[in-house]
């Protein structure tokens, strides 16, 4: 029988799992993370831990916040303990570890792109190529990838070649710029792009107008999730259309420091507040 877990204190308890000194290229974790807690412990008891370690230590917290914890790929063995672990003692986990996006592996994109959303075309079978949009180079990405790790691009004679079950293809597109759209449950909360299309991570604030917005929302609204942090990265595609690239609902980094004073405490307050309603909701 699974422990019993605590009642929920005036003060919950929150056991917060990042890997402070991953290296990510061309972002801080730790600095991120560092400022988030400072500011959650104002209304909340909380404890950091490595990803490696969740699992053994989620025991009477109220919860677990999962951030800035890398790509799993790093630690897949620890990561499925940590989920078995916390479905077993009923331990309430933030994001939701039923998360049909990044958090799941990238099979979404096949799903998507199979339904005709606005997704990047993706296959991953050799008899499918050629529903791909012709082109001159293609994009070759592990099903359970992230952070760029083990992605290729290359050109089409080579292809078929890589495509062996683990792995996804699409076509490379030459895109305008990427943008990022940042929820807190279902509520958006800001935009950030990368004008500089070699330049991933330096981003400035993005205006988002009315399409924009309903964009991201159609997969913000797929995912299901009630609570929880999603980050819903899309290019502008040579059409002017934007196209999904990822649905991060795992442990989206949020760029906090590109944002100015006033973003920065208004996307902590909703952070603050849905933690509170997911607890209430968990309790």
């Amino acid at each position: 029988m699974a422990p019993a877990r605590p009642h929920l204190r005036s003060r919950p308890r929150l056991l917060y799992v990042t890997d402070l000194a991953y290296p990510a290229r061309g972002r801080r974790y730790g600095d991120e993370d560092v400022f988030l807690t400072s500011r959650l412990r104002e209304d909340f008891d909380l404890a950091l831990c490595h990803p490696r370690d969740a699992a053994a230590l989620l025991d009477g917290f109220d919860a677990v916040v999962v951030r800035n914890s890398g790509p799993v790929l790093s630690y897949q063995d620890a990561y499925r303990a940590f989920r078995e672990r916390a479905t077993a003692t009923g331990t309430p986990v933030y994001n939701p570890l039923t998360g049909r996006g990044d958090m799941a592996g990238k099979r979404y994109l096949l799903e998507l792109s199979a339904a005709g959303r606005p997704v990047i075309p993706t296959v991953d079978r050799t008899e499918d190529l050629d529903r791909l949009p012709a082109a001159d180079r293609y994009v070759v990405k592990p099903r359970l990838g992230a952070d760029s790790v083990g992605l290729r691009i290359v050109g089409r004679d080579a292809v078929g070649d890589l495509v062996d079950g683990s792995v996804l293809v699409q076509p490379h597109i030459d895109f305008a710029y990427e943008v990022s759209f940042y929820f807190v449950d279902h509520d958006f909360q800001y935009a950030l792009y990368a004008p500089r299309t070699d330049r991933r991570w330096q981003l400035e604030p993005y205006r988002a107008g009315p399409g924009d917005l309903e964009f991201a929302r159609r997969f913000v609204e797929w995912n299901t999730l009630d609570h929880g942090i999603q980050r819903v990265d899309a290019c502008r595609a040579p059409d002017g259309e934007l196209l999904l690239v990822e649905l991060e609902d795992l442990n989206p980094y949020l760029s906090l420091d590109a944002l100015d004073e006033a973003s920065r405490e208004t996307f902590v307050s909703a952070v603050t507040a849905s933690l509170h309603r997911f607890l209430r909701a968990a309790g």
